[in-house]
């Protein structure tokens, strides 16, 4: 037995151990160099070493990755600036580090007067030296040049030139990363609705910069969060008929998306931006079909889509008022009219809002989520009785399916519906301060105030302090139409002004803006747009302001107005019946967009011939009242003052009787706050109010 043992263990020392498998060596990690200026560094950030964005970049990327943070403060891209990157430390420092991926943040200081006016043409030539430079240390680094971040409209030169200057580095940054085929991403558009991220209208805080190493991130890694739709489609929905139209979402980079629509099948390649669309169409009117989106990882479905006609119903709290408030509604359900009903989380009545109001708004979290629905129970009785009115008119007319988006606010200005660059570049001053601007109507600035009389005091330093509200300018745009992400609306109705109307030449410039705005982000240059004149009220200021709205239809084509006068309440800004201003919207797309044979506009005033003693105006069409006419004024030039006159009417015109007036110069009509001038057209639809001197008719 020992002897057995003894050549096992000499066995066991005699036979050769096997061999260690070697570990392979960790890849090194990739190299990610931050090239900036202040904004990349973190300046006045509370905790810059982590709260910059390449500090922030580097925990979402993880351990894989090595980002240094090379960015100087006031540092210029051009050579010949007042601190020219190129020859500051942290360039040195740049090559040194030898980035396998080189992201480039700079510009901003650019915009400085000693700079850009001086020295512009040479920014592109300065900008590929740089790259240049920077590809010696590491001749296979790949290049992401980031759009600049905002420039707050109330930095001291925002007027004077920077935000244009700003706008044309933009342009030139754009065509440097077109000729090198380097990556491009936005450092400005994820911001630019996001003000108070700036409290110095220039550096980002914690949140803005974690934003921008959120935007690094995906440029990176390609991870965009997977298939997305925009908020607007769910089961219900309602597409366009007869046309073609892109159906759009998100995913990650690269990732292949399929779209299956009525049998019909499409395919798209997600972008390095982590968009994809597809054409589709066009389709005839249909009640139901379905539509599927999915990618190799995710698929979304949605059932009894219907192909018809979709109206946007905005504004303020006369196109929020529901059916069930109303006086003269008739709710019928209809399972071709669908409603998808964008309700606010937060009321602007005359309270102060609680933290969590504040923090919601002003991450533009206003409008509660929202799904297609038919026009039935809870759902129609709780939609906008204007837009119901609307659309079952439609339905009845066209007896195609019609879906109606209402996303009104109550108190809302139009200021607050247009697009920040809009204002910025066409109407800045409106910008400044605005919770003390007169610009704004004093009403909404002190409603706003009280909605946000809870919020902190600004601490010393560099503390942000939201004061963001549905009224200040440009935050409905940003908070209720970028949501719908260009989806293609059939038109606009639209019942707003109350908020303005004491500013009224300011409105004059605000609805014209509105206008293009809205047709631009809707990719609809002749997207028609109806709007409601406002009602009959004892506010001095109403008859100058429905005047203005009447002369506004002229402004841009496609426009119609509804008059609503003589549905109004002297007592109250809510007038209950709402079923006539409907049907009277109703009547304006029938005949303007859809091209059926009547006459949607009440009477318009076209040309006044004196004959003898007499004024007779034309209105072009057959004129009726329910009983002698009222409201018709004549301004005597010898006594300066407006009188009324009797009036007749005769066919197509109205005789005014001013024999007793030595020198009739203005004749105006309707002109009362709460007004019961009576003319109208054989349908039943009311005059204008209006003003014109004599000379001009």
């Amino acid at each position: 037995m020992r002897r057995i043992l003894l050549v096992a263990a000499a066995i066991l020392i005699l036979t050769p151990a096997p061999a260690r498998r070697k570990r392979p060596n960790p890849a090194p990690p990739v190299k990610v160099a931050c090239v900036g200026n202040s904004i990349t560094y973190g300046m006045k950030l509370e905790n810059r070493e982590r709260e910059c964005y390449p500090a922030q970049l580097q925990e979402m990327l993880g351990p894989g990755y090595l980002v240094g943070n090379f960015g100087k403060s006031g540092a210029t891209l051009l050579r010949q600036g007042h601190r020219p990157y190129l020859e500051q430390e942290e360039f040195r420092q740049a090559m040194d580090f030898a980035g396998d991926i080189v992201v480039i943040h700079l510009g901003v200081n650019d915009t400085d007067p000693r700079n850009w006016p001086h020295l512009g043409d040479r920014f592109a030539a300065d900008y590929l030296a740089l790259m240049d430079s920077l590809r010696c240390a590491n001749p296979k680094a790949r290049f992401i040049l980031a759009r600049m971040t905002p420039i707050g409209s109330n930095h001291s030169r925002f007027l004077s030139g920077t935000k244009d200057w700003h706008g044309k580095i933009q342009k030139e940054i754009e065509l440097v990363a077109h000729a090198t085929g380097a990556r491009l991403i936005d450092f400005f558009e994820p911001l630019h609705a996001y003000p108070w991220l700036f409290p110095d209208e220039i550096h980002p805080d914690a949140e803005g910069s974690a934003v921008l190493a959120r935007t690094v991130y995906r440029a990176i890694t390609g991870d965009f969060g997977g298939l997305r739709m925009p908020a607007l489609y769910s089961d219900n929905m309602v597409l366009p008929r007869e046309k073609v139209f892109s159906i759009r979402g998100t995913a990650d980079a690269g990732e292949a998306v399929s779209v299956t629509l009525d049998g019909c099948s499409y395919n798209a390649l997600t972008g390095t931006d982590g968009r994809w669309s597809v054409e589709v169409g066009p389709f005839p009117a249909k009640e139901s079909t379905e539509l599927k989106v999915f990618s190799p990882r995710k698929t979304l479905f949605f059932r009894n889509v219907a192909f018809g006609d979709i109206w946007l119903c905005s504004g303020q709290s006369n196109m929020a008022f529901e059916v069930r408030q109303s006086s003269d509604a008739v709710p019928r359900s209809d399972m071709g009219l669908r409603l998808y009903d964008m309700k606010c989380r937060w009321r602007t009545d005359n309270v102060a809002w609680p933290a969590e109001a504040l923090d919601s708004v002003a991450h533009l979290q206003y409008f509660k989520p929202a799904s297609w629905s038919p026009a039935t129970g809870a759902s129609l009785e709780r939609f906008s009785a204007v837009g119901y009115a609307f659309g079952a008119m439609l339905r009845d007319s066209l007896q195609v399916p019609v879906g109606l988006i209402c996303n009104a606010v109550g108190g809302s200005t139009a200021e607050s519906w247009i697009d920040r660059e809009y204002l910025e570049m066409q109407y800045p001053a409106i910008l400044r301060d605005w919770l003390r601007n007169d610009l704004i109507m004093e009403w909404a600035r002190g409603r706003a105030e009280k909605n946000l009389s809870q919020r902190p005091e600004k601490a010393e330093g560099y503390a942000a302090v939201p004061t963001r509200h549905p009224y200040e300018p440009c935050y409905l745009f940003e908070a209720g139409i970028q949501p719908m992400d260009h989806f293609p609306i059939t038109g606009v109705i639209w019942y707003q002004g109350e908020s303005n109307a004491e500013r009224m030449e300011v409105h004059e410039r605000l609805f014209p803006l509105l206008l293009d705005c809205w047709r631009d982000y809707f990719r609809s240059p002749d997207l028609p747009f109806y709007y409601v004149q406002l009602s009959s009220l004892n506010r001095s200021c109403w008859p100058a302001f429905r005047d203005s709205q009447r002369r506004l239809m002229t402004s841009r084509k496609g426009l119609g107005m509804a008059v609503s006068s003589d549905v109004g309440d002297s007592l109250d800004v809510h007038p209950r019946r709402k079923r006539p201003v409907g049907e009277r919207l109703a009547l304006q797309a029938l005949e303007k967009h859809y091209g059926r044979p009547l006459r949607a506009d009440g009477p318009l005033v076209r040309k006044v011939c004196p004959e003898d003693g007499f004024l007779v105006l034309c209105f072009g069409q057959p004129l009726s009242s329910d009983g002698p006419l009222r409201g018709f004024e004549v301004l005597d030039g010898a006594a300066a003052l407006y009188v009324p006159v009797p009036a007749a009417i005769e066919g197509c015109s109205v005789r005014l009787d001013v024999r007793a007036l030595k020198e009739p110069l203005a004749v105006r009509y309707g002109w009362e706050p709460f007004t019961r001038a009576n003319l109208t057209n054989l349908r039943g639809l009311p005059a204008s109010t209006f003003k014109l001197t004599i000379a001009s008719l």
